[in-house]
């Protein structure tokens, strides 16, 4: 008989809505939408599911309790009633791998980490009926959620946080993650079989995750995951079907047009290897080349890149003019859609056109302004010949 758990998925603050989405896609119906989290309720196959197959989750958590806890002792006395003999087996390791508060009595992380560490052992003590926990087992490492007084606990199924997907082991001087990528893109209107360029594209990231998309490729389909090394909570037998769904619904070779652009040959260098290492190497054109020589015969494609927003100062002094040539491009592509995150305030003045819609996303701790220009719908393709 399968088990119902309670599962939370974080992911970038303001994203909440596109990781929704996909979570419904998948299958299940979100039952709390909070900032920087998304929670519904699954099986042990929607735990290997989730953290194979959703883009923007950064991790996946099989909720372990809830409660109030105002002080130190109300936390020890409520971590303490929680059954984690149900959740960890005798010889598990299990420790409170991170605590974040907000606008909570309790507020240090570490107090947090070790009061709650003491009541677990308590209870795994007695339950078991021993008196010293051998930890020499599995990893159970665990989240801790405080906002307004509720604690919320998780146990950490991913292991190494899903924006690593196994492709890329070298990233270019501003990286962008994998599943902020990935949600960026889902912000738009594109589809696979539309133009996709990336001038700015670094390490790869944009093209390698679109590509991905265009082909259905789950993408945590070449990494393992923590859970995987438990014998309980999660069988293997549901990571195996989990895994050969994956393979199943993977469509290669795939249609596409989309072209990856950087001035620097070093990165080009790294590019190519991610998006080879990634499985998509056939399905994206990368090239060196300047900004200046960017242009494409076509109607209707996409611009979604993450250019360079000054991190130096002698950099800074060139960005009034690389946003303005970056604006030009834009114009200069006919009917074309153009989406630019950038951690540059000035970067609506220099494209030298106001955004239709400006999202403020933090990528980190770093707030970063997501300007989205968009342009017109292509005109309805005829309707196949019935046959």
């Amino acid at each position: 008989m399968k088990k119902l758990y309670e599962i939370i998925t974080p992911c970038h603050f303001g994203l909440e809505a596109v990781l929704k989405r996909e979570i419904i896609d998948l299958g299940y119906e979100p039952s709390l939408v909070e900032d920087g989290r998304v929670t519904f309720v699954g099986d042990e196959e929607a735990v290997c599911r989730a953290n194979i197959f959703l883009r923007t989750a950064e991790r996946v958590l099989v909720k372990a309790g809830s409660f109030r806890a105002e002080t130190f002792d109300e936390l020890f006395e409520n971590t303490k009633a929680i059954a984690w003999e149900e959740f960890l087996p005798k010889d598990g390791r299990f420790w409170v791998a991170k605590a974040s508060s907000i606008r909570s009595k309790l507020f240090s992380p570490s107090d947090i980490q070790r009061i709650m560490k003491k009541a677990m052992v308590d209870r795994m003590k007695a339950a078991y009926g021993v008196n010293v926990l051998p930890e020499t087992g599995p990893d159970y490492p665990l989240r801790v959620f405080l906002y307004k007084d509720q604690v919320t606990v998780g146990i950490d199924t991913t292991g190494e946080s899903l924006h690593k997907r196994g492709y890329r082991t070298e990233a270019g001087a501003a990286p962008i993650s994998e599943t902020l990528a990935a949600a960026l893109i889902l912000l738009t209107p594109w589809k696979g079989d539309r133009i996709l360029v990336d001038p700015f594209c670094g390490s790869g990231t944009f093209p390698i995750e679109a590509a991905m998309m265009a082909a259905n490729m789950a993408p945590g389909k070449n990494r393992t995951f923590l859970a995987q090394s438990w014998e309980n909570l999660v069988p293997q037998d549901f990571w195996d079907d989990a895994f050969e769904e994956a393979e199943e619904l993977q469509k290669l070779p795939a249609e596409t047009d989309i072209q990856g652009y950087d001035i620097d040959g070093e990165v080009m260098k790294v590019a190519r290897a991610n998006a080879a290492r990634a499985g998509v190497e056939k399905l994206i054109h990368l090239q060196q080349r300047p900004l200046s020589a960017l242009s494409h015969p076509k109607k209707y494609g996409f611009l979604i890149t993450n250019p360079p927003y000054g991190e130096r100062i002698e950099e800074k002094e060139n960005l009034p003019g690389l946003y303005k040539e970056l604006g030009e491009k834009i114009r200069q592509l006919d009917s074309w859609s153009a989406y630019v995150i950038t951690a540059y305030e000035d970067a609506e003045r220099y494209i030298g056109r106001k955004a239709d819609k400006n999202r403020k996303i933090y990528n980190g701790m770093m707030k970063t302004y997501y300007y989205q220009y968009i342009g017109p719908k292509p005109p309805l393709r005829k309707q196949a010949a019935k046959e």
